[in-house]
C-alpha cells in the first residue's frame, strides 16, 4: 500500500509510540493527584507542554492541552468571543476547515467572510479596506480566523501580514495551524497571532490530542466546565499518554523539517509528469504550498472515481477534507478560489509526510495515469 493521505492523518512516529508506552507504564495515574504516582504523571504532561511550546517558540505555560484541533479552534473562537463579552464580529476566511467555520457560526456573534483570491490566498486588500471602515461601536472587536496552510490545497496563507492588519485595527487573530505544524517553521511571535490551534495526529502523534496556544493577556474564557484542569481553560483529566506522544512527535517533527521540505522536489516531478501525460491542472501551482501536498484535477474525471480507482490499485489518496463523514463532495475551497464546477468536482489531493519515500510519488503517478487510461478506454467503448 502507498499511503498518500498524510493531511488526513499521519502514521504514528516511533518516538511518539515510545513516549506513549512509557506513559502507560506509569500505571493508572491521574496528573491531578498529589501522591507520587500522580506527580509522575504530571511531570510527563509538563515535559510535553514544554516540548510543544518550544516547537512553536512559546512559553510552556501558554499551551492548553485539548482533545484535538476541533476543540482547540472551538476554545479559541468561542472562548475569545466570551472573553470579550460578545462585543465582537468574526471574519472567517472562505477556505477554513469546518471545525473553524462551524465554531464561528455557533459563537453567537455576527460572522463575515474574508474572501479568497484565485491564487488561493486571502485577499489582503479587501481586508485592509474593510478594517479601515470598521465601526467598533457597531461591530465590536474584529476577530480574524485564518488558517496557516489549507488542508485541501496545501496553499500557505499570509498569516503574519493579515494579523498585522487586524492588530492595527485593535483586533485579534485565531490561526488554525493544524496542517502547517511540522511542515513549515512555526513561530507565534513572528506570526503575530493571538491564538494558535494545534493537533497531534497531523505530525505523527496520536489521534485525540491537541493543544491551543494563546498569547498572554488575550481574552479567553472556558467553553467546557468541570474540575478546572489546564488552568481552568479546559476541564477534564488530561490524556497523559496522548500528550506524551504529542510532545515527542513535535520534537521530532522540528528536527525533520528539512526532510519534509525536500519532498517538494519529488512532488514537483510528479506534477510535471501528470500534466504532460495526463493533462491535469495543478491547483495553486504558482502559490506557496506545503512541500508534500498536491491538489490536481482533470475536468470530467470525477473525484470519487479517482479515489476508488487508486484505492483498488493500493494507493490511498483523498478528495477534499477527510472530515466530511466519508463522503466525496464538491470542494468548497476550490469554489472559493473561483474554480468552475467541472474542476471542483474532479479535484483530488495527494499528501506525503515524514515516512514517505521518493518512489511513492512515482507509484502514485503510475496508478493515476493507469486509472485515467482505463477511464478513457471505457468511455470510448
Amino acid at each position: 500500500m502507498i499511503y498518500a493521505d498524510y493531511n488526513a492523518t499521519a502514521p504514528l512516529r516511533p518516538e511518539a509510540r515510545a513516549a506513549m508506552l512509557a506513559a502507560y507504564e506509569l500505571g493508572p495515574v491521574n496528573p491531578s493527584s498529589v501522591h507520587k504516582a500522580g506527580r509522575a504523571a504530571r511531570a510527563v504532561v509538563e515535559k510535553a507542554r514544554a516540548e510543544v511550546g518550544a516547537a512553536i517558540g512559546s512559553r510552556a505555560e501558554d499551551i492548553v492541552f485539548t482533545s484535538g484541533g476541533t476543540e482547540s479552534l472551538a476554545l479559541a473562537i468561542q472562548g475569545a468571543v466570551a472573553g470579550l463579552d460578545g462585543a465582537a464580529t468574526l471574519i472567517v476566511s472562505a477556505i477554513e476547515h469546518e471545525a473553524a467555520s462551524k465554531a464561528a457560526a455557533h459563537a453567537g456573534v455576527p460572522v463575515e467572510t474574508a474572501y479568497i483570491l484565485p491564487t488561493g490566498q486571502v485577499d489582503l486588500d479587501d481586508l485592509r479596506v474593510r478594517l479601515a471602515a470598521w465601526d467598533r461601536g457597531l461591530k465590536g472587536t474584529p476577530i480574524l480566523v485564518l488558517m496557516l496552510a489549507n488542508n485541501e490545497t496545501g496553499i500557505l496563507q499570509p498569516v503574519a501580514e493579515a494579523a498585522a492588519l487586524i492588530r492595527e485595527a485593535g483586533g485579534l487573530t485565531v490561526c488554525d495551524a493544524v496542517q502547517g505544524l511540522g511542515k513549515v517553521a512555526v513561530n507565534v511571535a513572528l506570526l503575530g497571532v493571538d491564538y494558535l490551534a494545534l493537533s497531534a495526529h497531523k505530525v505523527g502523534g496520536p489521534q485525540g490530542t491537541g493543544a491551543l496556544w494563546h498569547r498572554a493577556g488575550a481574552p479567553l474564557k472556558a467553553v467546557l466546565y468541570g474540575g478546572g484542569q489546564e488552568r481552568g481553560l479546559r476541564s477534564g483529566t488530561e490524556n497523559v499518554a496522548g500528550i506524551a506522544g504529542f510532545g515527542a512527535a513535535m520534537s521530532q517533527a522540528v528536527l525533520d523539517l528539512s526532510r519534509y521540505v525536500s519532498l517538494g522536489t519529488h512532488r514537483d516531478a510528479m506534477e510535471a509528469r501528470l500534466k504532460a501525460e495526463g493533462g491535469v491542472i495543478v491547483i495553486g501551482e504558482g502559490s506557496p504550498r506545503l512541500a508534500g501536498v498536491s491538489n490536481f484535477a482533470r475536468a470530467g474525471f470525477r473525484a470519487e472515481t479517482q479515489v476508488m480507482a487508486l484505492d483498488l490499485a493500493g494507493v490511498c489518496i483523498s478528495a477534499g477534507s477527510a472530515c466530511s463523514s466519508g463522503k466525496v463532495k464538491r470542494s468548497l475551497v476550490l469554489m472559493a478560489m473561483g474554480a468552475d464546477d467541472a474542476l471542483a468536482e474532479s479535484a483530488i489531493r495527494t499528501s506525503f509526510g515524514w515516512n514517505s519515500r521518493p518512489e511513492d510519488f512515482r507509484h502514485v503517478a503510475d496508478a493515476w495515469l493507469e486509472a485515467a487510461r482505463r477511464t478513457v478506454l471505457k468511455e470510448s467503448v
